[in-house]
């Protein structure tokens, strides 16, 4: 028997020891403390699945960092990169060049409205630190509205825009960066008790946070379209739109971050499609543009924005700013999905297996207090009580029940995307019914687990 990668069981041991210690010599991890580390050791990967270092298969219900959308090693995206590196293996960025002319043609295709001018940056951290730039001067105002419960990556704008904690070691209060509480009926800062009240005072206290910060000093508001790995709340109907108004009011730029929402998660091509009529003034992008294979992120752009720099040049660039192999990457992903109709089956396995095959599970497991999602983006938020909603871990920390149960998944042979008292569902777009629903299957043991701590 060989892995997908051709190595036999022995050889991948063999490696995997390897790769072990010297990733603990010489690997400095991102958001750990290292001396308590013990990373997982991965071999290889195909479709739905990855390979560990003692040869144990998982089901990828986390996508890695909610990024493969298209699953690991997709044929086509993999010859893509092979031929773009045989004919053109980088090329500055101020040269125009074949594999990213392309990819921005196709992103501009599927993105809403006229977002039509692209600028490519190499992941979404950089994207969308590019849009808070290109919001402030086109509008020279400086103030950024952005809610709690958010995460918009770990550059220094970027990382004070996020409103969970990984924001408080990194804020010393002086980025122009002002927080507020977006809907969320489950824990509703709005004492709401229905999906409208939840939008009304939800917008009533987005536009009192303008009035009283002074619209004048504002240039923009920056929401994740569906948020993500602060939770996976769906905005309620009329809430998009009623940003979209505000900002129109107050003549503020709306930033969509489409980060992880978009290119399939949701079941469209893009989350803020879910909300018809409402298209933001620039819109944020990368993992699931080509799905992680080579780092690729960006900005797409209304033509109000982009004619401001039409006679001033745009202050910014990146080096590897649409790197051919990253776009090649991106035009055989989007090509994939369109051709295979991986969006729409996104939606199907949402809507005909992850979403009810989930609140079946709730039904009979006391620790989840609530199930929320579209196409392959879902939560489950695990409480101690239902009646009181306490979550099983605290806000910014972890818990026994939350380690027992993600340990019992992964040995049962299912990888979870974690996130303080949460358990995100988020499987590639490509998962095939079985797969889905062999890994309900495992969470269902898993959550058996959670269910003790109660």
């Amino acid at each position: 028997m060989t892995l997908p990668n051709g190595m036999t069981p022995e050889a991948a041991r063999e490696q995997a020891a390897r790769t072990y210690a010297l990733d603990r010599a010489h690997v400095f991890h991102s958001w750990s403390a290292q001396a308590a580390l013990k990373p997982m050791v991965v071999t290889a990967a195909q479709g739905c699945y990855l390979w560990d270092g003692d040869g144990n298969r998982l089901l990828d219900f986390s996508s890695q960092m909610v990024n493969t959308n298209i699953g690991h090693q997709h044929p086509k995206v993999v010859a893509a990169i092979q031929e773009q590196a045989a004919a053109l293996c980088t090329i500055a960025p101020s040269h125009a060049n074949a594999a990213r002319s392309e990819a921005a043609r196709l992103i501009a295709e599927r993105t809403p409205g006229e977002l039509n001018r692209i600028f490519f940056t190499n992941g979404g951290a950089d994207a969308v630190e590019h849009a808070v730039r290109m919001a402030r001067l086109h509008t020279g105002k400086y103030k950024v509205l952005a809610r709690y419960r958010s995460y918009h990556g770990g550059t220094e704008t970027a990382v004070n825009l996020t409103g969970d904690p990984r924001r408080w070691p990194n804020d010393h209060g002086n980025a122009g960066i002002v927080h507020f509480f977006g809907p969320f009926l489950y824990r509703s800062h709005f004492h709401a008790s229905t999906e409208a009240e939840e939008t009304q005072r939800a917008l009533e206290h987005l536009e009192q946070t303008i009035v009283l910060e002074g619209a004048s000093t504002i240039a923009a508001v920056l929401l994740e379209s569906v948020p993500g790995t602060a939770g996976i709340m769906v905005p309620p109907p009329g809430y998009l739109a009623g940003v979209r108004e505000l900002c129109d009011k107050y003549g503020i730029v709306f930033i969509a971050d489409e980060v992880m929402a978009g290119f399939g998660r949701t079941g469209e091509w893009f989350a803020i499609d879910h909300f018809e009529g409402v298209v933001p003034d620039l819109l944020t992008f990368a993992k699931g543009v080509n799905s992680g294979y080579v780092p690729l992120g960006g900005v797409a752009i209304s033509p109000r924005i982009a004619a401001s720099f039409d006679d001033r040049a745009y202050p910014g660039g990146l080096t590897y700013s649409g790197h051919p192999l990253a776009c090649a990457a991106a035009v055989a992903t989007i090509e994939a999905m369109t051709e295979e109709r991986i969006v729409e089956h996104a939606a199907h396995i949402g809507a005909n297996v992850l979403g009810p095959g989930l609140r079946e599970l709730a039904e009979r497991h006391p620790s989840i207090g609530e199930v929320r999602g579209l196409g392959v983006f879902w939560a489950l938020e695990l409480v101690r009580d239902r009646d009181t909603r306490e979550p099983l871990a605290p806000y910014g920390g972890t818990s026994p029940a939350m380690t027992a149960t993600v340990a019992a998944a992964k040995s049962a042979g299912l990888l979870l995307f974690v996130n303080f008292n949460r358990l995100h569902v988020v499987p590639p777009c490509v998962i095939g019914e079985a797969e889905a629903k062999e890994g309900l299957a495992l969470l269902d043991q898993a959550l058996t687990v959670a269910d003790g701590y109660l």
